[in-house]
């Protein structure tokens, strides 16, 4: 999938947010960051709450690059009844460890997927994106949908 294809998948499918809020701390980003696809259906409280426990498990891990985080669960997580990925902006860093700028936030991509080809995919997906040039900084400069759908132009 083609960046453009992958922004556009986002927007079309109204998994885009700009949060107004500044969460305290990065377990908040994370329950923030899931809102959408609770929302949608796509996953319950139960996944959401999974996503957390397994960073406080295992550390950082869907910090993916400086700026990025890629929340999500193992593929025997219960709470999933679709499959998606959806983007959350955060105007200010969200920090996994304190004063580690490797591992901080702005973006949150979140994924669920129903099982684990489907998740594989997502990552490819997201990885295919997010390795294109200039992506992460344009992403990071946006403050309104419409700066994200600007994107979708070029």
């Amino acid at each position: 999938m083609a960046q453009l294809e992958m922004l556009r998948y986002l927007h079309d499918h109204d998994l885009v947010r700009i949060s107004d809020r500044q969460p305290e701390n990065w377990e908040e980003a994370i329950r923030i960051s899931c809102e959408n696809l609770i929302d949608k259906g796509i996953i319950n409280e139960t996944y959401r709450e999974e996503v957390v426990a397994a960073v406080h498990n295992y550390g950082p891990y869907i910090v993916i690059v400086p700026g990025v985080a890629m929340p999500h669960s193992t593929d025997k997580s219960s709470g999933v009844f679709g499959t998606a990925i959806s983007f959350t902006k955060f105007k200010e860093k969200i920090y996994f460890e304190a004063g580690n700028e490797e591992k901080q936030a702005t973006l949150f991509f979140t994924l669920a997927a129903k099982n684990p080809d489907e998740h594989m995919t997502n990552i490819a997906n997201l990885s295919d994106l997010l390795m294109t040039d200039g992506v992460i900084e344009a992403l990071d400069k946006i403050t309104t949908i419409s700066d994200f759908e600007s994107l979708l132009q070029t």
